[in-house]
């Protein structure tokens, strides 16, 4: 049986995947601005997919990367560490918010994939996960005999995979509601009289989470 805190890192993922999917420079503006284009909300649709394989192979880069570090060194060292970089990284947004552009609109499917992990990375998504992902168990090996040093945790890449999986359906799925709202409904004009900062509250975000992260 699973416990609370368990849980809540569950319902973190998914949260912070809705959290994703709302920002539009993590994808949604740039496929409605597609879909504008092309006059199709299918067009829209057909942009969804490769940004998101885009966003998910930044963040497997990431929950992989950080899993190792991991089961090689103290996990709340590395716990640390990854919410730190996060600080960090919250702290670079601040005063620095330039994004990698993308020339011209007519991109295909490796492109706009390309893109998507430009954007994820840029945004350190993988690295607003890498806090809450330390915080679950490792599998620990059982020695062969009591003379030979334990062989060091095995990294627990299934419950990395599931992370992975729960973040990336809140991601899709918000990303692509709205999307479509913003597409059918609104148009990208409302954006020059309803825009926010939104790199300022992305960064925000990302001290946020970096000190909640400190406390799991």
């Amino acid at each position: 049986m699973r416990t609370v805190s368990d849980r809540y890192l569950w319902l973190t993922m998914l949260l912070l995947g809705c959290y994703h999917g709302i920002n539009p420079g993590m994808g949604w503006l740039f496929a409605v601005a597609l879909g504008l284009q092309e006059k199709s909300a299918k067009a829209v649709i057909r942009a969804i997919a490769p940004i998101t394989l885009g966003h998910v192979l930044s963040v497997v880069i990431v929950v992989v990367l950080t899993l190792a570090a991991a089961a090689w060194f103290s996990q709340t060292t590395v716990h640390r560490t990854a919410a730190g970089l996060l600080l960090i990284f919250g702290l670079y947004r601040l005063v620095r918010s330039r994004h990698p552009r993308w020339v011209g609109m007519r991109v295909g499917f490796w492109g706009l994939s390309l893109w998507g992990f430009l954007m994820a990375s840029a945004h350190g998504a993988g690295l607003m996960l890498a806090p809450f992902v330390t915080a679950m168990p490792v599998n620990h090996h059982d020695g062969m005999t009591m003379s030979m040093p334990p062989a060091p945790p095995a990294p627990n890449y299934a419950t990395g995979a599931l992370f992975i999986a729960i973040h990336t359906l809140g991601y899709l799925v918000t990303m692509m509601v709205v999307a479509l709202v913003v597409y059918w409904k609104l148009g990208v004009s409302f954006l020059r009289s309803a825009w926010i900062n939104v790199d300022l509250v992305w960064a925000v975000a990302l001290i946020a989470v970096g000190l909640i992260a400190l406390f799991i």
